[in-house]
């Protein structure tokens, strides 16, 4: 080819990658609901939510796939009936493309059928109860972060086979998220050849935990600790005021970067899981990482990197369908097609039923430069919802609950 006809040619693919762009503009913004919590008890996670997401749009300069990008937040206060209320405000009232959030599983839930009805496409950044991708799968639902049980099952199988324990206390929130966490780190560490002697179940809003500690067989190896919310923070430092020994691993939650900041020594050592650390080594993570400190003067967590991962699907999956999200029905399908090589997780692909399949962390509390982290012991990779388990078999058993037993049934 000519030089004058390679500039030529150049010359037409600008002027139809400009005409496409162009179009795609005057197609307005999409529309991005975003549901989060900005008053009340998880107000904390909310503000982490909210930060996550802006950085991911202000990375991708407000724009992706050639459209513009508006976000329409509403505040659910972290109450399933208000989180209804805002949904269809967001759906009927502002026509909003795509959902970001809620926060919590309860608030997920509530708007479940609603979701189904009016068949808006929703990512979900946080809410991890199980059967939204198991049992009663939503077709307009994607979640962008694990399930309960997902990051615990894997852990489960380290206690026993790594860390050498063989009996282990359970104590844990009592409510479904810690039911759930705690049935899938006690199904895999059973049948690893471990036995749960005990488990304990203080209520969400437990102030003193003394009663609790006390009650800790002091026989065991390790005591299984999975609180949400601030309850990690109170529970081990009264763990420590009681002058407690016996080693603690502990559920993502427990020992979250969102509130790692507020603890000191009573967290070291603890061992943990998660799909993300803060100290995952690799080149994207340390970026992402640099980024939040910057911005917002904190480590990310369970909730930031869950809401910047949310818009990173949102991104990945306009791309796919060129910006259009005109066809529902194709966008919903991007978002379960969503398979991102390189994020601070580590590669993400999205199973059949909108779940992240995703790379584990086994993480321990230390201290690095003056501040705590989850520093990564071992990863294991591409973990599924369903572990090393038949899919179908997996999905016949029930979901997981506080009396789970053992085995494949409650």
């Amino acid at each position: 080819m000519s030089q004058q006809g390679g500039i030529l040619s150049a010359m037409v693919l600008s002027a139809v990658l400009g005409a496409t762009a162009a179009q795609a503009q005057d197609k307005g913004p999409v529309k991005v609901g975003f549901l989060t919590v900005k008053s009340g008890a998880l107000a904390a996670g909310g503000r982490q939510m909210e930060e996550g997401l802006k950085l991911c749009i202000d990375q991708h300069g407000g724009e992706m796939a050639g459209r513009k990008i508006e976000v329409i937040t509403a505040d659910t206060a972290g109450q399933p009936a208000v989180t209804k209320t805002k949904t269809q405000e967001l759906v009927e009232r502002n026509g909003v493309d795509v959902l970001i959030g809620p926060l919590a599983a309860f608030e997920a839930l509530a708007i479940d059928d609603y979701i189904r009805s009016a068949e808006v496409p929703i990512i979900s950044p946080s809410a991890a109860a199980e059967d939204l991708t198991q049992r009663q799968p939503n077709p307009w639902f994607v979640r962008a972060v694990g399930t309960s049980a997902q990051a615990h099952h894997p852990l489960g199988e380290y206690a026993a086979k790594e860390l050498g324990y063989e009996k282990i206390a359970i104590i844990a929130d009592d409510f479904a998220f810690g039911h759930e966490i705690a049935s899938g780190f006690q199904r895999v560490f059973q049948e690893n050849g471990g036995t749960v002697v005990q488990k304990l179940w203080p209520p969400l809003n437990t102030a003193d935990y003394g009663s609790y500690i006390t009650q800790i067989d002091p026989e065991v190896d390790a005591v299984f600790a999975a609180f949400a919310g601030g309850n990690g923070i109170k529970f081990l430092g009264q763990y420590k005021n009681y002058g407690m020994e016996i080693p603690v691993l502990g559920s993502m939650t427990t020992v979250d970067e969102g509130i790692l900041k507020s603890m000191s020594d009573e967290a070291v050592g603890v061992i943990s899981s998660g799909w993300y650390s803060a100290g995952i080594d690799t080149p994207t993570n340390k970026k992402f990482v640099e980024a939040v400190r910057e911005e917002f003067g904190a480590d990310p967590g369970y909730y930031t990197v869950g809401a910047y991962m949310a818009c990173e699907f949102l991104n990945n999956a306009l791309e796919q369908v060129g910006g259009d999200v005109s066809d529902k029905g194709a966008f919903m399908e991007a978002l379960r097609n969503v398979d991102i090589s390189d994020s601070p997780y580590g590669p993400v692909t999205v199973d059949a039923y909108g779940q992240p399949i995703m790379d584990i962390q086994i993480r321990k509390v230390e201290e690095v430069d003056g501040r705590l982290q989850n520093t990564v012991l071992k990863t294991y990779p591409a973990v599924s919802q369903f572990w090393t388990y038949d899919q179908e078999t997996f999905l016949a058993a029930p979901v997981y609950t506080r009396d789970y037993v053992g085995g494949t049934a409650n």
